[in-house]
């Protein structure tokens, strides 16, 4: 980079059409990280994408006319897909925001918030806190099993034991499903048999239920239900559980669950909206994403390093606003992610971010 008197960066969002809001803000963001830590050489060139394959296909054979040296974006999968074939072809790396590790490989890396690390993170808290048993209870769908994989990578890498995974409709009533999976039949018999004894505990300690929303309320509700005491049993959760309404889910109190680090988050959203007025909902997580993106594209300009593999796929990885993070050669990344607890008042951290990825998935 030391010879080049202009490195372009072009940040691919939806910036009319439905989800014009999004990428408004997401642009936003990325001014805001060009002025705070951005190299003068660095030019960010916005182009929308409209929100639609077609719409980014073409942004990104505007972006490799106009010289891009770096694409920052897509944000939805099938927009990446459209935008990844421009970009192979013209040899530029992208920095896509979606969660679709389909989407992702040779040159096109992804900030988005992936399963994985999620997992990783609230397992190894909860194998620090003496759980060692651990069962899941996910939706059939392709996030569900996504979740299932990397659930099981993660007991394994911490020394747990899967005693069970079950999968139930999202699209239907849960509750043959759970009541199986909960074994309260087994267990109610045997109590009946002798009374003298207590009701037996579930062959789990702890149990991840990886959903979102009214279905997630209604699952944890029907596991307790089925004689699991939340006092004994850990429930974990993904970002998905990022939600204050679970406050008033008496059966999620006490569950833990992987999110960026507060603190720092809080720091962006205070200077975005000094510099912008306040971000709109459920537009915080994608904005700092395309800070973060923007930043490492400058950090490495700065330091005239060039957008090669080896340089993007750093091992030491970067320090963003969402938490350290690093982008892995199969275009998956690594987060270093905090745990947070639900609590009635909200929710509160209650595992600290790591400093660094190592000991990796901590």
């Amino acid at each position: 980079m030391a010879d080049k008197d202009e490195v372009r960066a072009a940040l691919l969002v939806p910036l009319s059409g439905s989800y014009a809001a999004y990428g408004q803000a997401m642009s936003n963001a990325a001014q805001l990280a060009l002025f705070e830590v951005g190299d003068q050489r660095l030019n960010l060139i916005p182009l929308d994408t409209r929100g639609t394959p077609e719409g980014a296909a073409a942004a990104a054979r505007q972006a490799v006319a106009q010289g891009a040296d770096i694409v920052l974006g897509p944000l939805f999968s099938p927009e990446v897909k459209a935008a990844a074939q421009v970009a192979r072809e013209a040899a530029v790396p992208v920095l896509a925001f979606t969660t679709d590790r389909t989407a992702i490989g040779q040159g096109i890396y992804t900030l988005g918030f992936l399963p994985r690390s999620q997992v990783a993170r609230v397992v190894a808290h909860a194998r620090q806190q003496g759980k060692e048993r651990f069962a899941l209870l996910a939706r059939s769908d392709e996030y569900g099993r996504t979740v299932a994989d990397a659930f099981r990578e993660a007991v394994a890498a911490q020394g747990g034991q899967v005693v069970k995974v079950e999968f139930y409709d999202p699209a239907a009533d849960p509750t043959q499903t759970v009541k199986r999976f909960t074994e309260s039949e087994r267990r109610a018999a045997a109590h009946a048999r002798d009374k003298t004894q207590p009701v037996q505990p579930p062959p789990f300690d702890a149990v991840m239920l990886p959903d979102e929303g009214t279905r997630l309320r209604s699952v944890a509700s029907l596991v307790t239900y089925f004689e699991v005491d939340p006092g004994d049993v850990r429930f974990l959760g993904t970002m998905l559980w990022d939600d204050p309404r679970l406050a008033v889910e008496p059966s999620l109190q006490g569950g833990w669950y992987a999110a960026p680090p507060t603190a720092a988050h809080q720091e962006f959203e205070s200077r975005y909206a000094a510099a912008f007025g306040p971000l709109p909902a459920k537009v915080g997580i994608l904005a700092s994403s395309a800070y973060d993106a923007t930043a490492l594209a400058a950090a490495l300009s700065r330091q005239n390093l060039d957008f090669s593999t080896a340089n993007i796929t750093n091992p030491g990885g970067f320090a963003g606003v969402d938490g350290l993070f690093r982008l892995l050669p199969d275009g998956s990344n690594d987060r270093g992610l905090a745990v947070r607890e639900v609590t009635r008042a909200g929710p509160r951290e209650v595992g600290p971010a790591p400093t660094s990825f190592n000991p990796v998935g901590q």
